[in-house]
C-alpha cells in the first residue's frame, strides 16, 4: 500500500498533525551505520550505472570505494568535528565521498560547482573543510577561493596534474576490520552541510541531522526500484536521493551532464526507472519536446516534484504519459532535512501539496503571530521536536527561521483546508505593491498559465516613481508556438479585472527562464533580464 498521510487537527491549538512518526531502524543508528549494514545485505546487486560515464558498480563495490574513501580520511586524522568540502557533479565516485563520510560521522559541505569563485570563498570560509573534492573543471576556481586555507583538493574528473585524483584515494589500503563510527553527539550530530536557495543573496550553511525524518514517505522502496534524480548533493534532493539508495538497496542511475529532456526520458525507458524526484523546470522542457509524445514513460511509479510549482496544465499532460497514478507534488525545504507533505490526492486536490506527513506539526500564523484556522491565509510554520544545528556559524539568521519554541518559520504563505489539505500561496518576500495596494505575482502567474500555450511563466514588479510595482511577465511558450508578449498581456486583460493585477510592466517572451543553481526560478535574475531586454529595444 502507498505511503497516505494521516490528518489530525486541534482545533483549540490550531495545529494539524500528520501523526507520530514510525522507526523501521533501529532509532540509536545513524544514517551512515544504516547504509553500512544495508549494503552488505545485498553485495551482488546493481548498486548504481552512470549512464555518461558508462560505469556499473555493484553494492560491493560501492561498498569496498566508500571504505577506502573513509579509510583515507581517517589517515588524515579528520576528527567528527571536520568538514569535507565537496563541489562536484554526480560522477561515478560521488558517493562513495558521501557514503564514506557518513561512514566516519564527518559532515560534508557541498556546494554547486556553478558558484562563483567569490561565492565559494566566502561558503568555505565559514566552514574551513579540511578536504575538497571537486571536479577537474572547478579545480583552479576552487583553489583561488580556498588559498587562505590549509586545505587539499581531490579532483573527481578531468584531473589536472598538480591535484589529487580521485583513484589515488580509491587506493588507500581499507582500515582492518572496519566499522563505521558512533556519532559522539548521536544522531543529533549534523550529517551534512548544504547551501539555502540564495535568492536573496549569497547562500547560507545549512546544516542537516542524522534524522530519521529525511527516510519519511520513502519505505515502499524495494529492492528492484530504480532511482534517478538528476540533483548533485548540494540539494535536499540530491542528499534524499543518495540517501535512499544506500539505505534501501535500489538500484541508481546518475549522469553528470547539464539536464537534457530527451536524454532523461531515453533513460527512463532504457533503464526502466520507476522513481524520480524533479524539478518543475525539468517538467517543463520535458513536455516542450519533440520526444514527449513518444517517450515511454510507463515504468515510473514515483514520480515526485518539488522545489517550486507546476501549473495543473503541465501536470496534466505529464500525467496523461504515465501508466499509473503516481504523479505527486511534494513539498519541504532544505532547514527542515525532510518532506513536509506530499499530495497523493490529484483529481479532488490538483493546486494543494497535499497533507503535512507523519512526525511533524504545522500552523498557519498572521503577521501578529497568531494561529489562523482552516482557509486562512498566513505564514507556514513546521515543528519536526528534533534538534538542529541551525545555519552554520550564522546563529543570528538561524534565530530568525527557527523560534524557541522549535517552529520553523518558513516564509511561505498558504493556508489549510477543511480536509487538512496544504495550498502555497507565495512566499512572504515576493509580496509587491502598486499604489500602496498589496497583491503577490502568483496570483498573475497562476492566470498566465492557464493559456493552452504558454509553458513556464514568471511575474514579477518594475519599479515605476508614480505607481509603485508594476506586474511585468518572462513566459516560455510552447514549441513552435506563435504566442505574442502582447497575446499575454491581453489574456490578463481580459481575465484579472483588478487595475494593479495588469501587466502594466508588460511582457516578453523567452526561450528559458533564468534559475538559482539549485532550478528555483530567480525573479531577481528574470527580472533584470526583462529590463535588459526592454532596455535594448
Amino acid at each position: 500500500m502507498p505511503y497516505r498521510p494521516a490528518n489530525f487537527y486541534d482545533a483549540d491549538l490550531r495545529i494539524w498533525s500528520g501523526g507520530k512518526l514510525e522507526y523501521y531502524f533501529d532509532p540509536h543508528l545513524s544514517i551512515g551505520e544504516i547504509i553500512f549494514q544495508e549494503m552488505r545485505r545485498h553485495p551482488q546487486l546493481i548498486a548504481q550505472i552512470s549512464a555518461t560515464e558508462n560505469t556499473i558498480l555493484t553494492r560491493a563495490d560501492l561498498h569496498a570505494n566508500s571504505m577506502h574513501v573513509a579509510s583515507y580520511l581517517r589517515s588524515l586524522d579528520l576528527f567528527q568535528s571536520d568538514v569535507v568540502g565537496i563541489i562536484a557533479r554526480n560522477t561515478t565516485h560521488i558517493s562513495a565521498v558521501a557514503y564514506a563520510c557518513f561512514f566516519n560521522g564527518i559532515a560534508f559541505h557541498s556546494l554547486n560547482f556553478l558558484f562563483e569563485q567569490s561565492t565559494i570563498e566566502k561558503l568555505f570560509n565559514i566552514t574551513k573543510p579540511r578536504i575538497i573534492f571537486c571536479d577537474g573543471d572547478e579545480f583552479d576556481k576552487v583553489r583561488a577561493a580556498t588559498a587562505q586555507l590549509d586545505v587539499k583538493i581531490v579532483t573527481m574528473r578531468n584531473h589536472p596534474s598538480d591535484s589529487i585524483r580521485i583513484d589515488e584515494v580509491l587506493a588507500t589500503p581499507i582500515e582492518e576490520n572496519f566499522q563505521p563510527a558512533r556519532l559522539e553527539q548521536g544522531n543529533d550530530q549534523t550529517l551534512a552541510i548544504l547551501c539555502s536557495s540564495g535568492t536573496t543573496g549569497i547562500p547560507k550553511a545549512v546544516t542537516i541531522t542524522n534524522s530519521r525524518q529525511i527516510l519519511n514517505t520513502n519505505y515502499g522502496l524495494k529492492t528492484n526500484d530504480v532511482q534517478y534524480c538528476h540533483s548533485t548533493v548540494d540539494w535536499i534532493t540530491g542528499l534524499l536521493t543518495t540517501i535512499l539508495s544506500g539505505v534501501f538497496s535500489t538500484k541508481r542511475i546518475i549522469a553528470d551532464n547539464v539536464f537534457e529532456p530527451e536524454f532523461f526520458m531515453r533513460l527512463v525507458e532504457e533503464h526502466q526507472i520507476t522513481w524520480i524526484l524533479q524539478a518543475p523546470s525539468h517538467m517543463a522542457m520535458m513536455i516542450n519536446s519533440p520526444a514527449f509524445s513518444t517517450s515511454d514513460l510507463s515504468s515510473l511509479r514515483y514520480y515526485r516534484f518539488g522545489g517550486s510549482k507546476a501549473s495543473v496544465e503541465i501536470q496534466h499532460l505529464i500525467r496523461k504519459r504515465l501508466s499509473s497514478d503516481c504523479l505527486q507534488f511534494a513539498y519541504g525545504f532544505t532547514e527542515l532535512g525532510s518532506m513536509v507533505s506530499v499530495n497523493f490526492h490529484f483529481d479532488e486536490k490538483p493546486n494543494s501539496v497535499g497533507r503535512v506527513v507523519s512526525g511533524l506539526k504545522l500552523k498557519v500564523i498572521c503577521e501578529k503571530g497568531k494561529s489562523l484556522g482552516p482557509n486562512e491565509v498566513g505564514e507556514l510554520c513546521i515543528c519536526n521536536d528534533q534538534y538542529w544545528a541551525g545555519y552554520y556559524g550564522n546563529p543570528e539568521e538561524t534565530h530568525k527561521i527557527r523560534d524557541s519554541q522549535m517552529w520553523f518559520h518558513t516564509g511561505d504563505l498558504g493556508f489549510v483546508d477543511d480536509d487538512g489539505f496544504i495550498y502555497l500561496v507565495e512566499r512572504k518576500k515576493d509580496m509587491l505593491k502598486y499604489q500602496s495596494i498589496m497583491y503577490y505575482p502568483n496570483e498573475i502567474e497562476s492566470v498566465i498559465s492557464e493559456m493552452p500555450e504558454v509553458v513556464e511563466v514568471c511575474v514579477f514588479g518594475v519599479w515605476s516613481n508614480i505607481y509603485g510595482d508594476e506586474a511585468a511577465a518572462a513566459v516560455v511558450k510552447k514549441l513552435d508556438s506563435n504566442l505574442t508578449a502582447q497575446d499575454v498581456v491581453d489574456y490578463v486583460a481580459t481575465h484579472i479585472d483588478a487595475k494593479y493585477k495588469q501587466l502594466n510592466g508588460g511582457a516578453i517572451i523567452v526561450e528559458d527562464l533564468v534559475r538559482s543553481p539549485n532550478g528555483k526560478t530567480n525573479r531577481m535574475a528574470n527580472k533584470a533580464f526583462f529590463l535588459e531586454a526592454k532596455n535594448s529595444t
